[in-house]
């Protein structure tokens, strides 16, 4: 087993997928703690452009698996194409964002492989020169702290928010990009991919914002949303709500943040009159600012804020919007 880090990078419609760059921001984070080199491969066909992209980051090199059975994704030549490559460099840690794609081929792989795959990874530490990770259970309700045991490469799927794409190291110079012919057997290749079904395109998406102003119960009717609106226009940011905002229609469920809505990580995230849940925590707390605004002292929100604002919301709000209005005209 070679001492190493192998990021796999997802790309959709020419782009790199930003879970991907979160997922290499976390073999940066892993490689700079171990002392051991990271580098990028990504899938398809024809991806010197894609390849060009990743070769900007810190990376000792870009692997390209080039195939014409991997223009299109399907679980059994990203299967296949990885196995070999994977086993070719033994890599010790292979990191993946931890995506829908991945969550398919991903177990395949790590079986194929005989290792192990841990899923939706949040955190890790090093203790006595061994690295714990964390991951939630229970949507967010527990931490688990889990290692592995036995020989390499071992498999981790980092989850969103938790190793922010902000955080990724750029190189002094391009990286080298290997492009590597892969041959898949075709009789191995079950899928046969079809049109791609669109999926209907959000109003808003929030895991793009880097300002978001968030609203809970606090705000106790739905006629008191212009108060939020009003400071997310004066941020410049979006406006977004907990379940139970949503739930009860007064914002659309594109806008809900948390376990069972987006999980987003923006520069800046006001929470207001949000008592903090764990479920509505696990959709924002890889945002780089948290301001809390509540009138109870012991919400669990002022646990994971930055800055907290004990107090009434309804008399924060006008004055707090009218400052940022003035400071940004000045």
């Amino acid at each position: 087993m070679t001492q190493s880090i192998i990021a796999i990078l997802e790309h959709q419609d020419g782009k790199i997928a930003r879970l991907s760059w979160e997922a290499l921001a976390a073999a940066q984070k892993l490689g700079a703690a171990l002392n051991l080199p990271v580098e990028a491969m990504v899938l398809g066909s024809g991806l010197g452009h894609l390849a060009g992209q990743v070769a900007a980051c810190k990376v000792t090199q870009v692997i390209s698996l080039d195939a014409p059975a991997l223009e299109s994704y399907t679980p059994d030549a990203y299967c296949l194409a990885l196995h070999g490559a994977v086993a070719t460099r033994s890599p010790s840690y292979v990191f993946l964002p931890h995506t829908y794609q991945v969550r398919e081929f991903a177990p395949k792989l790590a079986a194929r492989m005989g290792r192990a795959l841990l899923s939706d990874c949040t955190g890790f530490r090093i203790e006595s020169g061994e690295v714990i990770f964390s991951r939630q259970l229970y949507q967010g309700k527990l931490s688990a702290d889990l290692s592995f045991e036995g020989d390499g490469p071992y498999f981790i799927s980092v989850q969103a928010g938790s190793f922010p794409a902000a955080q990724l190291e750029r190189g002094e110079n391009p990286a080298p990009v290997i492009e590597e012919r892969v041959e898949l057997p075709k009789d191995q290749i079950r899928t046969i991919p079809l049109e791609r079904v669109q999926e209907a395109k959000r109003t808003v998406d929030l895991s793009q914002a880097e300002v978001i102003v968030a609203v809970g119960r606090g705000i106790k009717e739905a006629e008191n949303l212009p108060l939020v609106e009003k400071l997310a226009a004066a941020l410049g940011g979006q406006i977004a709500g907990s379940r139970p905002i949503c739930d009860s229609g007064w914002l659309p469920m594109e806008r809900q943040v948390g376990s069972s809505g987006q999980t987003v990580s923006p520069k800046l995230y006001f929470a207001i009159g949000i008592s903090g849940a764990i479920q509505h925590l696990v959709g924002m707390k890889g945002s780089r600012t948290i301001v809390a605004i509540n009138k109870d002292p012991h919400a669990p929100i002022f646990e994971v804020a930055d800055y907290g604002i004990v107090a009434n919301l309804f008399d924060v709000l006008p004055a707090l919007t009218e400052e940022i209005v003035k400071a940004r005209q000045s």
